[in-house]
Formats: structure tokens, sequence, C-alpha cells
């Protein structure tokens, strides 16, 4: 019997694609076509799973105002009011005109709530009469992914009204008047949800800080679409889930040694800018690098060797870099902290000119880089950098928004043959490919100067250890928020220090060793 239980992907597109609108369609009918199932008893999956989540979620909670579309969004509420009346809710439901055409599977279910007693329908108007007291939860099912305009008229006063409430506001699928696959139009009126609950697959717009901030927290309920459509279904954007991660994970085996694990060189720091160092060669240290140098200025020594001991410290220069040293043997993770003095950034130029291993560039490396275009050139090809939007901004150049961000460093990543981590809420791993690798862990706690320079051990050790640049990638950032929801949970998203993630490392290592190892 085999003591672990894994498996090393290249791509993980099966497990977590972020679809289109237009795919979620057809894997809609897909899956109506072939399971076979009829599309009202999807919907009345889709509806049980919603029914269910709200009644385990909201047991305090007693009253419950529905408000529909006439498509099959507001199908889904009407079925939802339905199931959580007969779970003991007061349910009041409410659409724009009941004398509307509907769509055929949003007239069957309204059809089915005329023969049940204490439930009735009113329009919109009815709202300004209806008592909405504090532990009412408002559900939006007025609009889909098959939106694609603004809200406009009732609709668009109904969802304005709603957002001024202090209620709990739940989405059903979308918030109304969000678009499934991009950017909202200025001045749109959108749906202001506390929670959504979201069928089968994540959203692109729920990934964006333009678009993200009106879903609240994303509930993904599975309503048991195709897997065969979903397996033969190409996606350019994934979510990275548990099950990516505990794929690509590697556990340590016994018989090795610290040659097993590779050779890291943080080269960062200068003057006043030493913490940056510490920062990144701990969690280089942390994530299991065997052998650890720093390469910093002689201003950083007694700070290095008191704070990092288990790292061997590498001299260059007094108050900044003035020479790296190229180690064919190594994996290199250049910028925290380190300035853009002249010898710094001829340093660096000439550095580059000689080493051509993928290496992790950051922080000032980055703006080095960004001074003239031409340098790009010189990055290895397979390199991971990690610009926060500024930093990308200043390497490639102004986007209006983040989803023309994202599309311009899919570009700048096949042109130049590299991986580019976009730092974000949800930060996104570009790969020359195209393919894209959303992060849906992490917290706002990492909003700290430091939090980039962790990131920047953590990917250049998981290299340093055998990880290809795309896996090493992908597990670094998922760490990374793994660390720094323990280190919230613990001290909070105010409280909580760049230290506090780097000690929560061992804590996200367990957790992944215990779900990727067989226990007997």
């Amino acid at each position: 019997m085999e003591k672990y239980s894994y498996l090393i992907l290249t791509k993980f597109k099966i497990s977590m694609k972020v679809f289109t609108a237009e795919n979620i369609r057809k894997c809609d009918q897909y899956t109506i076509a072939h399971e076979p199932v009829s599309s009202v008893q999807l919907m009345e999956r889709a509806a049980v799973a919603c029914a269910n989540w709200i009644a385990e979620h909201c047991k305090s909670h007693k009253n419950i105002a529905v408000f529909c579309g006439t498509g099959n969004n507001g199908g889904d509420g009407f079925a939802i009011a339905r199931l959580l009346h007969s779970k003991g809710f007061d349910v009041e439901i409410f659409t724009n005109n009941l004398k509307a055409k509907f769509s055929e599977d949003a007239a069957a279910n309204l059809k089915k709530l005329r023969d049940i007693p204490g439930l009735s329908v009113k329009s919109f108007k009815d709202k300004l009469n209806y008592r909405f007291d504090s532990k009412t939860i408002i559900i939006d099912a007025l609009f889909g992914t098959g939106l694609s305009r603004p809200l406009q008229e009732d609709y668009a006063e109904v969802v304005s009204h709603l957002n001024t409430m202090s209620n709990i506001r739940i989405a059903i699928d979308i918030p109304s008047g969000l678009p499934a696959d991009g950017a909202i139009k200025e001045d749109s009126v959108v749906f202001k949800a506390d929670y959504t609950l979201s069928f089968q697959f994540w959203k692109k717009s729920f990934l964006h800080p333009e678009t993200g901030k009106f879903t609240g927290k994303v509930i993904i309920l599975d309503i048991h679409m195709s897997e065969d459509f979903i397996a033969a279904t190409d996606a350019d954007d994934c979510v990275i889930d548990n099950t990516v991660v505990e794929r690509i994970f590697m556990p340590r085996e016994d018989f090795t040694h610290k040659g097993s694990f590779g050779k890291v060189v943080i080269t960062a720091g200068s003057y006043g800018k030493i913490g940056a160092a510490v920062l990144a060669t701990k969690s280089a240290l942390k994530t299991g690098a065997g052998l650890t140098f720093t390469l910093a200025p002689a201003c950083g020594y007694e700070i290095l060797q008191t704070l990092c001991p288990e790292a061997m410290f590498m001299e260059s220069g007094d108050r900044c870099l003035t020479h790296f040293e190229a180690d064919e043997d190594a994996v290199y993770g250049i910028g925290p902290g380190l300035g853009r003095e002249p010898q710094t950034v001829v340093a660096l130029i000439k550095f580059l000119k000689k080493y051509k291993k993928p290496l992790v560039l950051d922080a000032d490396a980055l703006n080095i880089l960004a001074e003239d275009e031409k340098n790009l050139r010189l990055i290895p090809e397979n390199s991971i950098l990690t610009p926060h939007p500024k930093e990308f901004e200043r390497l490639f150049g102004k986007t209006d928004n983040s989803f023309e961000r994202l599309e311009l460093a899919r570009k700048k990543a096949a042109e130049h043959k590299i991986y580019i981590v976009l730092k974000d809420h949800h930060t996104q791993i570009v790969s020359p490919d195209g393919t894209v690798f959303y992060n849906i862990n992490g917290n706002s706690g990492l909003a700290k100067g430091g939090s980039g320079d962790i990131l920047t051990g953590i990917i250049t050790s998981l290299l340093a250890q055998g990880y290809t640049e795309e896996h090493a990638a992908i597990l670094g950032i998922w760490l990374h928020g793994k660390a720094a929801d323990f280190a919230a949970e613990k001290y909070s998203k105010e409280s909580m220090l760049p230290t506090d993630v780097v000690d929560a490392l061992s804590h996200a290592f367990e957790e992944l060793n215990k779900k990727v190892t067989v226990k007997l």
C-alpha cells in the first residue's frame, strides 16, 4: 500500500474552471439533454441547494422577502420561496408585473405558488408597504447570467432601494445587474449582496475588485452539472481550489537531506529596508528550502544573522547591493527592499545578462527593469514576476481596469515567456500559454507592507525544491493566503503582521500534509 496518495498534474483545467456565461448556458443545455433531466427539474435542483443553504445558515431569521424577475433567475426565486415556506419561514414574494411574459420554467414555478396557502405574490410597488424588520432576509432573483445590459427602470429602482437597507442580502447565482464575464458600465445599478449563492462555477466578475465588491461572500453550490461537458470544454481561467493544491503538493520523504530541497539565494535589502530581506529569508526557510543564503549589504549583517540564524549571509556593498553572485546551482529571489541606487541597478542588469535560469523578481527588481523597456528582454524564460498593480503599470503600461490589466498580462506573459503573478484580492497567476489561475483564499490583512516580501521567499523556496514554475506559483500563492487566514483568525485582519503570516506557514503545511497523507 502506498504511503501517500497524490497526483502531480501539469494543468488543472478540469477542477475549478471559470466558465463564461455562454459556456454556462451550454453546460445547462448539455446536462438537460444527456443526463437526462428536464430544465424545470434542473431549476428545482438549484433551488433545493439554495434553500438548504439558507435554512442551515439563517436559522435565527424568520422572514424572507424574495424579489423575482421574469426569466429563469426569477424561476429559481419562485422555487426557493416555495421551499423556504415549506421549511417554516415566513416568505413574501415580489415581482414586477404578474401579467408579464415569464419564461416557461419561471411560469411553471409561479403556478405552483398559487396552490399554496399563505403564499402570495406582490408587485414591486408593494415593497414600500412591507415591513422589513431587522430579521428579514432579502433574496435577489431578478436577473441571472443572461443579462447583457444595465438594469433599467423599475428594476434599477427596486435594486437601488434594496441596496439602501441594512438587512442581509443574498443574490441567487449572480447579483442582478452584474455581468458574468467583464467590467460594469459606469453608473450601473448592481445589487449589493452579502452572500452570493452561485451554481457550479465561479464567474469571472466575482474575482475582480471592480465587480467582486458586489458579491459579498461567494458560495459555490454543486448542482451536478455534466462532468463530461465540464471536462471536455476548454477554459482559459481557473480557480485554485484545495483539490488543485493537493495534487501539486509533494510531501517530504523520510530518506532525504538538505541537498534534496534546493539552494535559495534571497537577494534583497538596502539601508533602512533590511526588514524586507528578513521577511523574504524567513519565509523561504519556513517553506522548506534545504539551503538558504541572503545576499545583502553589510549594514544588514547583524540584523539578518540575529533574526535569521538558519540562513547564511553573503555580503555585497555597504549600504546597498553593488554586485550579484551568479550561482547556477541556486534559485534567486530578487527585489525585496533592494532600492534603486545606481550601483544596484548596474549590478542587477549585469547579473541578468549572465544568469539564464528561472528566478523570482519582485519589488525594486521590477522597478529597475521598468526603467528601460530593453531590460525586459533580459528576464530569463519561465521566470516568475510578482508585481502589485502599480509595479505592473510601470513595467507594461497603464490600463483602465483589472480586466484590461489581466489581458495585457496574458499578452506580456506570452511575449516574454514568463509567469506573471498579479497581486490583488484574488491574485492571478498568468502563464505563458495564457492560462490564468485565480487564488480564492487569503484576506485583506495582507494589505500591509512586507506581505509581498513573504510571497517572494515562499515561491523562490518552492522553485528551488523542484516544483515547476507554474506549480511553485500556484502552491506559493495558496500557502501565502492560507497562512494569512490562520493569522487573521488568531490576531484579526487589522492586527495581524507579516511576521504572523510567516509563523502560520507551519499550520498551512500541517493541514496540507494531513489531507494528502493516507492514514492506515
